[in-house]
């Protein structure tokens, strides 16, 4: 009963047009004062959460990502991988999905892969003759593989409220994000097939092969430095994520000379705008998560988990359900911060991974990346190409099954998320 009052007040909040952070925030606080908790509980929540190292992280990866955005290394990227796989069936779309796969592995930022690759990718599709819809959706999608393939934020910050292993959850998102490619690899090329409808692309010439291979190297590279760096235990993700930034600088400023100066300004002002709206829902998020711990709603989820649902494969099932339901209103970090408090006690007492839940929880987070009519992803996709909101949406459909496919496959074969970071 406690806990339908609160998601009640809680949507009651957020209906009346109040930010996540701040309906999280007063709702917390007034469970605090209303439980007779001290309210100095809720600063005190904030200061330990906000001073974490792991965090610093987050603006580091943001600025690199918006760097290399504004420097053209997607463009440069996309034209690579074209020239090798464009004049293969559905090559234009198999040449978007593995640029956003990484794009993904520089950025661990959806929203910066979406828009990085779907400005060069989807006038380009357009004009090949590829279905609108199908263009769409593709993009928005691919844009998700930015917070699976690490490095992700949502990995980060699910490591930081568990105090799981950051380096074990990128190695585990590894596998399924391979595997994501894959499916809209095979997808794009079975759509390509059967409806056809595009001008094919002429295979390109060695010289333009070699040529456009030779200036997207230095963004493979800092790819390549970054994660070995990170797997290797040569640096943490934080300083991980300090080095591609400074690298990032190098690449777009001395090497390609891409970046001007007020590019520049306008990447740190967009980093800093997105980073103080994460840092923001965090804070809120952990007063919320302070008072129901107080509450002992996780404890009372738990019990109820336990004594009316008694397989795991009906717990996957239900946490798809509820997740998917809150990704029609809640963003990417709202979910994380919400619900890991709340199903992650439930989820060990079931005996499932935490590491494997992390990236249940991930990729159930990409769908709500899709899903109207919070879905980020989309509102990128529609603002770079014009199209409507709703084509946007019924082009990501056929992803979105995908996705949960890649979830029943991750629930019957584990060693797709945990071969990698435990097996290996």
């Amino acid at each position: 009963m406690k806990l339908i009052v609160i998601l009640g007040i809680m949507f009651a909040l957020l209906l009346a047009s109040l930010p996540v952070a701040f309906s999280l925030g007063s709702l917390g606080l007034g469970m605090l004062l209303g439980g007779g908790f001290s309210p100095l509980m809720a600063p005190q929540a904030i200061l330990s959460t906000l001073d974490g190292f792991i965090l610093l992280a987050v603006p580091l990866f943001l600025l690199m990502s918006n760097i290399l955005l504004y420097g053209g290394c997607g463009r440069d990227l996309y034209a690579a991988v074209q020239a090798w796989v464009g004049h293969w069936p559905g090559g234009l779309a198999i040449a978007t999905i593995i640029s956003c796969g990484i794009f993904a592995a520089i950025s661990g930022v959806s929203v910066a892969t979406a828009a990085t690759i779907g400005v060069v990718a989807i006038p380009e599709m357009i004009e090949r003759g590829y279905n609108k819809k199908f263009v769409y959706g593709l993009l928005a999608a691919g844009g998700t593989l930015g917070i699976l393939i690490p490095p992700s934020l949502p990995m980060i910050v699910y490591g930081f409220i568990t105090e799981e292993s950051v380096i074990s959850l990128f190695l585990a998102g590894i596998g399924p994000g391979l595997f994501l490619i894959a499916l809209f690899i095979v997808y794009s090329i079975i759509y390509a097939h059967l409806f056809g409808g595009y001008t094919p692309s002429e295979k390109a010439p060695w010289d333009i092969r070699i040529k456009t291979s030779i200036k997207v190297a230095p963004t493979i590279a800092l790819a390549s430095l970054i994660l070995g760096g990170i797997y290797t235990g040569i640096f943490t993700p934080t300083e991980a994520a300090a080095v591609g930034f400074s690298l990032a600088i190098i690449l777009t400023v001395v090497l390609m000379r891409s970046l001007s100066f007020k590019d520049f300004k306008r990447a740190v002002f967009e980093a800093m705008i997105t980073t103080a709206a994460i840092l923001i829902i965090i804070a809120g998020a952990k007063i919320f998560g302070k008072a129901i711990t107080l509450y002992r709603i996780p404890q009372d989820i738990s019990y109820l988990i336990q004594t009316y649902v008694d397989s795991k494969t009906l717990f996957v099932v239900v946490v798809c359900a509820v997740l998917v339901t809150m990704g029609l209103v809640f963003e990417t970090l709202s979910m994380v911060l919400i619900m890991v408090p709340v199903l992650l006690p439930a989820a060990m007492g079931m005996g499932i991974d935490p590491i494997w839940f992390g990236i249940f929880m991930v990729v159930m987070v990409e769908c709500a990346l899709i899903t109207p009519p919070v879905g980020l992803n989309l509102y990128v996709i529609q603002s770079v190409s014009g199209a409507p909101l709703g084509d946007v949406a019924k082009g990501v459909l056929p992803f979105l099954f995908l996705m949960i496919f890649t979830v029943a496959v991750m629930y019957v074969w584990s060693d797709l998320v945990l071969y990698i970071p435990f097996k290996l």
